[in-house]
């Protein structure tokens, strides 16, 4: 987390709202549920209070990714960047042991595997 915080901290706002807008799309590709806000707020170190944090647990979870995503302030953004990794990790780690525990071809299982 703390090398991609670095990177997305050093981008300007506007490539930040676009990382921010292909994290929740892949978000909703993986199926975050509305379970995972919890499990998610915890993983990024956030504050129930904060507002992504706050965003995740109400309403339909494909709104509140879009809201999450859409957020403005530069503080907000750093906490949605955290919180839109923590549950596209999670979401990505139940899809691979339901869907692709056999292997499969999906591009994003090998993010992890660069430098």
């Amino acid at each position: 987390m703390a090398q991609g915080m670095a990177w997305f901290e050093a981008l300007g706002p506007a490539e930040q709202s676009e990382v921010l807008w292909f994290l929740r799309h892949h978000c909703v590709q993986a199926r975050v549920v509305a379970e995972d806000g919890p499990e998610g707020i915890r993983c990024a170190g956030l504050r129930p209070t904060h507002t992504p944090a706050v965003l995740i647990t109400r309403g339909r979870i494909d709104q509140q990714l879009g809201k999450i995503s859409s957020l403005a302030p530069r503080d907000e953004r750093r906490k949605a960047f955290r919180l839109l990794v923590a549950v596209l990790a999670i979401a990505d780690g139940r899809r691979r042991e339901r869907c692709c525990s056999d292997g499969c071809g999906h591009w994003w299982h090998q993010l992890s595997a660069g430098d």
